[in-house]
């Protein structure tokens, strides 16, 4: 005869983790049958609450419901029977007469190092870190060539490497300081702290050493102003915003900072100042962009977020009036930054039409269809629309940006790398060339696409020089020409004025 009880699918999973943490099995084996067939691992000796009784001496249903990693939780936070009609059922498939194994097995297998390497890697938010260096390349080469020949690769590498381990040291503390909290929650329970993985001591370890070598290698590497923020970040992410998640809504806010920070970080390294107009750009980007990101996140987690008592928007939001509002109201804002960028002459006018109407256009679509529809479904969207969204917006400022629109000079020999940037100098043309192909406008403008309105009796074809880019563009070009040779003229009357003085002066 056999024993079951019904589980859902993450509930699985979840024993499935608790089962590989224990060394002693019995001998049966546990299949879930349902809309995938899995194995499971045997069950635990023991009872998991030091009753002193082994597996076969309880109920297998009264066995699932009370080990720690099974909970089915009601809306009020009761724990509940598992209701019917789930999708697996573990079936316990031992015979009768086999007992269950309540020794210890000295022969286990050796610990797996790349088990521990996961953990690690887990602990540190390996792939949160991965965004954090991304954005901080993205502000050291916004610098353009110009800028970066006065650099090398070592301090990007510097920057990079430094900012990496500065963002797994902060991460760390903050796991560190929420295990707790992270019990508690469906998304956060299979994290290495809580389950036991790796102690607190080796946590606290890892944080002071990636967060010392991070600093370290900032300020070996850059300047002090890079090497600051490197650390204050830390403070601030496992401090200030550590501190807030669970008592205030302003911790978002907080960690928007913390998010605005590397790309900052990657510009000052390049030799620029924090105050630079396409520093504050970056930051602002970064900061923006965070809202609809991790609104949509909170909204799809409430119930986890609630359950792990953290005092996020959606939380305290039942209707999700608030949350679309400001998914939509920071959209906007970010919205409006490539047009600030082209107006500050920092980008060309292209990165308004790219990222300011057409990309922001879409993620702005995104946004009104959540706020029409609150499901989790479109806040899906939401979510999966910002994690494409950066990396297109950073590679589309790197493309229009003026910067590296500027020629290399080898002045003083500092151009080591020259090669390296006229290669990736070469490259940014060549997908503006490409692009210019594919845009709308200049194939109007160019007379290769031919477009008419009115009937056929009656059509008359679009004059392409009347394109308000097109125009745009002829009259920077003749404004840059007009300046150009008034400057001229100025240089000459100079040369002239001097030269008659001279001469003057020679006479007497």
């Amino acid at each position: 005869m056999t024993s079951s009880v019904i589980l859902s699918g993450r509930q699985v999973r979840s024993f499935w983790h608790a089962a590989r943490r224990n060394n002693r099995h019995s001998g049966g084996a546990f299949s879930v049958v349902g809309q995938q067939q899995r194995l499971l691992p045997p069950l635990f000796s023991s009872a998991p609450h030091g009753a002193g009784a082994t597996v076969a001496q309880q109920p297998l249903s009264q066995y699932y419901l009370n080990h720690p990693s099974f909970s089915t939780t009601a809306p009020d936070g009761d724990k509940a029977a598992p209701p019917d009609g789930l999708n697996a059922k573990v079936i316990d498939t031992r015979d009768n007469n086999q007992q269950p194994n309540t020794t210890n097995n000295n022969n286990t297998a050796p610990p797996n190092n790349n088990s521990h390497i996961s953990h690690l890697a887990e602990l540190s938010k390996a792939r949160l870190s991965a965004l954090v260096v991304s954005t901080t390349a993205f502000g050291f080469l916004a610098a353009g060539p110009t800028a970066l020949a006065f650099t090398s690769l070592p301090t990007f590498a510097a920057a990079s490497i430094g900012t990496a381990l500065c963002a797994s040291s902060a991460a760390t503390f903050n796991q560190i300081i929420e295990v707790e909290r992270d019990r508690q929650m469906k998304r956060t329970g299979n994290r290495p702290l809580v389950t036991g993985e790796v102690t607190k001591e080796v946590a606290v370890g890892l944080g002071c050493l990636t967060g010392a070598s991070g600093g370290l290698m900032l300020g070996l590497g850059t300047d002090p102003i890079t090497t600051m923020l490197g650390i204050g970040n830390i403070g601030l992410y496992a401090g200030l915003y550590t501190y807030l998640k669970p008592r205030s809504e302003i911790n978002t806010w907080v960690g928007a900072v913390v998010g605005a920070i590397p790309p900052v970080m990657g510009w000052t390294a390049a030799g620029g100042s924090p105050m630079d107009a396409e520093a504050l750009l970056l930051g602002s980007t970064l900061f923006l962009w965070q809202f609809p990101h991790f609104f949509a996140l909170n909204w799809m987690y409430r119930a986890d977020y609630k359950r792990g008592g953290f005092a996020m928007v959606a939380v305290n939001d039942p209707d999700g009036d608030r949350t679309a509002g400001l998914i939509k109201r920071y959209g906007l804002y970010l919205a409006s930054l490539p047009f600030l960028s082209t107006a500050l002459e920092v980008t060309s006018p292209m990165f308004a039409v790219d990222a300011g109407i057409l990309l922001n256009g879409y993620a702005l679509h995104v946004a009104s269809k959540f706020d029409k529809e609150r499901s989790n479904a479109n806040a899906r969207k939401v979510f999966l629309t910002s994690l494409w969204y950066l990396p297109c917006v950073m590679m589309l400022f790197l493309i229009h940006s003026r910067r590296w629109h500027e020629e290399v000079t080898d002045d003083e020999g500092v151009v080591d790398n020259a090669s390296l940037l006229v290669k990736m100098q070469k490259l940014m043309n060549e997908i503006q060339t490409k692009g210019r192909d594919l845009c709308m406008h200049e194939a109007i403008a160019s007379n290769d696409v031919g477009i008419w309105v009115g009937n056929e009796s009656n059509k008359t074809a679009i004059d392409g020089s009347k394109c308000p880019i097109t125009l745009g563009k002829a009259a920077a070009e003749n404004a840059s020409s007009s300046i150009a040779a008034k400057e001229k003229i100025e240089l000459k009357q100079e040369s002239s004025q001097d030269e008659e003085f001279e001469s003057k002066v020679n006479e007497n």
